[in-house]
């Protein structure tokens, strides 16, 4: 793995080191910013939205719901069980049923959605350096084109105290 970044204390002088990135022809996406904090009020933290994961857990509920309608009706109507003039789909007793695999649905869809945006599977080693749990914020490019590599360093310097390093 191949990446220029910058470790910094000081979350304005991140700012500037990645407002210089951009600057030096950085795209959004290829610029990496760690930090062991929020940092609300910068605008780095609020480049990447959150994963959709009330709708994942809405589908996975759905589906539930669906699901869970379907086995107990289904099963109902495949052996009734005739009992003194009641029906054969006794809704209020499929309830608990139905409850159960609503939440096993949106449990899992969650969860499903969370693994997938975390990118947990993926095979490149993500950019990371063991300060950032020491208070640092890493702000870098990971996969640099050889070209770009001293206009990144440049900008990574000029934002301010900082450490610029690289990994070739």
């Amino acid at each position: 793995m191949k990446a220029i970044y910058g470790l910094y204390d000081d979350p304005d002088v991140a700012q500037r080191a990645f407002d210089g990135l951009r600057k030096a022809g950085a795209a959004d996406a290829d610029i990496v910013v760690i930090s062991s904090e929020p940092f609300e009020e910068h605008a780095f933290s609020h480049r990447q939205k959150g994963a959709p994961l009330h709708l994942a857990a809405m589908c996975g509920g759905l589906a539930g719901v669906v699901g869970g309608y379907l086995l107990t009706s289904v099963t109902q109507r495949a052996w009734p069980l005739k009992t003194s003039g009641m029906p054969i789909v006794a809704n209020w007793p499929n309830i608990i049923v139905i409850f159960e695999l609503t939440m096993l649905g949106a449990i899992l869809a969650t969860v499903g959605t969370l693994l997938i945006s975390a990118r947990l599977f993926r095979r490149v080693p993500a950019l990371y350096d063991t300060e950032v749990t020491n208070g640092y914020i890493l702000v870098g490019v990971q996969a640099p084109a050889s070209a770009s590599t001293p206009q990144f360093a440049s900008a990574l310097e000029a934002a301010g105290q900082g450490r610029v390093k690289t990994i070739d």
